[in-house]
């Protein structure tokens, strides 16, 4: 009878165990549909695969795809693999995601690209909501090499690329991190007689380089601080920008890739390219201007510009520089803003002089929102500089 018993038990307990083994398996299509519906809340291309298998907790999309919305450009990835793939509320975490290496050939060019992965991707259950746990999110983003190639030339290589964000332990925020090293391109491919005499006289026939990108986004208010954005080249400067807007939530965000998208689908329908035009400016009047920054740091390439400028001038480099000063007040003195004018003529000849770094700043001493922005270069283009809160300088 114990015998009975036991056995019953067993019997029961392996039915059960068979009878959920479908309802624990991964769902590997709704992971592509969701990874979708999240893409296009960012205005992003699609992501598509031939076949898509599960095995254990990875998910395995073959022959992939990234598919724009005119089909003409899309990227074929080969297999993408997501590691570690869980249920998370709906939506989905994956511990790892790896991608073939990418090469593709149109025309006469091709780029490949190799070592390409993301860590600790969130896909989110519902990408309608109104924080971030509606976002799609990771970890880390990495590329490794970059080749492009032009007739079988090296065009231009990249060593790596990594993304990587963080986010707030209340989930208020995310702060962002891109860093693009060993940027480097062969100008001397370019076949055009007067821009390849330029290239040579301003002795940029190969660039070596990097670019980063810092910044911080907060969900609730939509404040947007974009700290460094910089381009950095040997022999040439360093180009840095920054800015901060409040206003850029995540509702913005959907009603702008909406109405992109409606100018996209009717470019030759005046009456719905005007309609998206007055929707686009209904949109800034919800952005509000915080701050903002340009800044460059030569490093050679000012004095090389002024010599190949006077030669084409057939003049020479002092006198061309005492004409560019001289010239100076005199464009600006138009825009009849005395306190500017004064400004931008003292940093250009500082500058000039001995070239270092140039910078022009905006920060008002309250946030301005973008209508009274628009308002004042429309009716009264000269107080925009006090609005806000302009400021030029020179090798500071």
């Amino acid at each position: 009878m114990l015998y009975l018993t036991k056995a019953k038990l067993l019997l029961a307990g392996a039915a059960l165990t068979a009878l959920a083994g479908p309802a624990l398996a991964l769902d590997g299509n709704d992971l592509v549909a969701k990874l979708n519906g999240a893409l296009a809340i960012k205005g992003s291309s699609g992501f598509t695969a031939g076949s898509i298998n599960v095995s254990g907790s990875d998910v395995i999309a073959a022959d992939a795809k990234i598919v724009t919305d005119d089909a003409k450009q899309n990227i074929p990835l080969g297999t993408v693999k997501f590691e570690g793939v869980e249920e998370d509320g709906g939506g989905y975490t994956v511990g790892k995601v790896l991608f073939d290496n990418v090469n593709v050939t149109q025309d006469k060019s091709s780029i490949t690209a190799s070592d390409i992965s993301i860590t600790n991707l969130s896909i989110p259950a519902d990408p309608n909501g109104n924080d971030l746990r509606s976002v799609l999110l990771y970890d880390e983003a990495t590329v490794g090499r970059i080749v492009g190639t032009v007739e079988g030339k090296q065009a231009f290589s990249v060593d790596r690329t990594t993304v990587t964000t963080e986010l707030a332990d209340d989930n208020s925020s995310v702060d962002f991190d891109v860093k693009v090293a060993g940027v480097k391109a062969d100008l001397g491919l370019v076949d055009e007689p007067q821009a390849k005499d330029t290239i040579q006289q301003l002795g940029l026939t190969s660039l070596d380089g990097s670019m980063m990108i810092e910044g911080s986004w907060s969900v609730g208010d939509g404040t947007l601080d974009l700290t460094e954005y910089a381009l950095d080249f040997k022999d040439v400067g360093r180009l840095s920008m920054s800015f901060s807007l409040t206003g850029y939530t995540l509702d913005f965000i959907k009603s702008l890739n909406e109405t992109t998208q409606a100018m996209a689908e009717n470019p030759s329908n005046e009456q719905a390219q005007q309609a998206a035009g007055l929707a686009m400016l209904g949109l800034m009047q919800r952005l509000t201007f915080n701050s903002a920054e340009i800044r460059f740091e030569d490093a050679g390439i000012t004095k090389r510009g002024i010599d190949y400028a006077a030669k084409k001038q057939n003049t020479d480099a002092t006198q061309l520089t005492q004409m560019l000063k001289g010239m100076t007040p005199f464009m600006l003195a138009q825009f009849n803003v005395p306190e500017l004018q004064n400004m931008v003529t003292e940093a250009v000849n500082t500058y000039l002089d001995k070239p270092g770094s140039f910078t022009i700043s905006a920060e008002p001493e309250n946030a301005v929102p973008f209508p009274m922005i628009v308002g004042a270069a429309m009716g009264a283009p000269n107080t925009l500089p006090k609005v806000l809160g302009v400021t030029v300088t020179a090798n500071d």
